[in-house]
């Protein structure tokens, strides 16, 4: 991993003309709003698969169309004098990437490449990516450390592993193009403002299923794998709420305005907790003991994944405030309650 020294960093913040892919999704759309409310103009292109045109941000300009169009991509890149890149468009089911694999290679991967190949033809040099901590599959050590080695286990992983790739060899050849690749680990929760949250239809997130359940919207929740080599069998994940790591995307890109290197780094809190947890910090948020099902492994899921995240708060300097899971699990109850959410669902 390459440090840009502190000091020959511009320490003044910019203003960025900022396209961001994805931008009607969960967190894209969490993104946008922090991006508009600190002044950055913002530009949105989402296909609307699995995102909601009421979740982009009033002040941001919305264009409908897919990553792939890179007639259309570009002409937006070139009307709004687009600076800045933060890309979070692609397909995230794991279980669904493991049985059709094409779609993800094609979105995930042939799309990003589109997406790069327009940014190059426009000069565009600053680019934040939505990675995921599913590059380490099942690892070796833990917590999990940037320079782990990364061998995905599922498609998902591997098409977020490429792209990566492709940006490291992109950057390499192309001295001006820097880049900051975010590997995720478990994203949940839902804005404070209660006005934004987890919508996407169909989602397989483990605490907006168990909110759903309390809320009876599904018959109880399933529990897939209790044999794992964790203390109760459970999976452990490091979950992260959802305006930290839109936080993090503004860090990012205020790094590389300043002039920072490219960097590939872990974004979550350093800890973990296991299923069953998460099952008890939901039920306490909800206050019903609504019916867990056991059921067999998923394919596809590591045992554990919790992030060492002392790189990105040392490069970015990234200081999240929302590091608490009853916090997160209580502001995903309130967003499943929320009139425009259940709007979503029916849709």
């Amino acid at each position: 991993m390459i440090y840009f020294p502190p000091d020959k960093i511009n320490s003044e913040k910019q203003v960025s003309n900022v396209l961001v892919t994805g931008g009607a999704g969960y967190i894209g759309s969490h993104t946008v709003r922090a991006l508009v409310e600190k002044g950055h103009r913002v530009t949105v292109i989402d296909n609307l698969y699995s995102g909601h045109r009421w979740a982009v941000h009033p002040e941001a300009r919305f264009v409908q169309c897919d990553i792939a169009d890179s007639a259309r991509v570009e002409e937006v890149l070139s009307e709004d004098q687009i600076d800045s890149v933060v890309h979070f468009a692609g397909h995230i089911v794991v279980p669904e990437s493991v049985t059709d694999p094409i779609k993800y290679y094609q979105n995930n991967v042939v799309g990003s490449l589109s997406l790069l190949r327009s940014c190059a033809n426009q000069n565009i040099h600053q680019f934040v990516f939505s990675s995921s901590a599913a590059v380490y599959g099942n690892p070796a050590e833990v917590p999990v450390r940037e320079e782990t080695m990364q061998c995905p286990i599922n498609p998902y992983g591997t098409t977020k592993l490429v792209t990566e790739w492709t940006l490291r060899d992109f950057a390499a050849a192309v001295s001006e193009f820097r880049y900051i690749a975010l590997r995720y680990f478990n994203v949940a929760g839902a804005h404070s403002s209660g006005e934004l949250g987890q919508a996407t239809p169909a989602a397989t997130h483990l605490i907006k299923v168990a909110c759903q359940a309390a809320l009876g919207q599904r018959p109880g929740l399933s529990v897939f794998g209790t044999d794992y080599p964790t203390p109760d069998g459970t999976c452990i994940r490091d979950y992260i709420h959802v305006q930290d790591l839109a936080q993090a995307h503004l860090d990012a890109l205020d790094y590389l305005g300043r002039g920072g290197e490219s960097a590939a780094l872990n974004c979550g809190y350093g800890r973990g907790f296991s299923v069953n947890e998460v099952v008890a910090y939901v039920k306490q948020a909800s206050g019903v003991d609504f019916p867990v099902s056991l059921s067999p492994r998923r394919a596809g899921d590591p045992a554990e994944l919790v992030a060492d995240n002392t790189q990105i708060r040392s490069l970015l300097a990234w200081k999240p405030e929302f590091d608490n899971l009853e916090l997160i699990c209580r502001s995903a109850y309130e967003w499943e309650k929320n009139p425009l959410n259940l709007q979503s669902a029916e849709q």
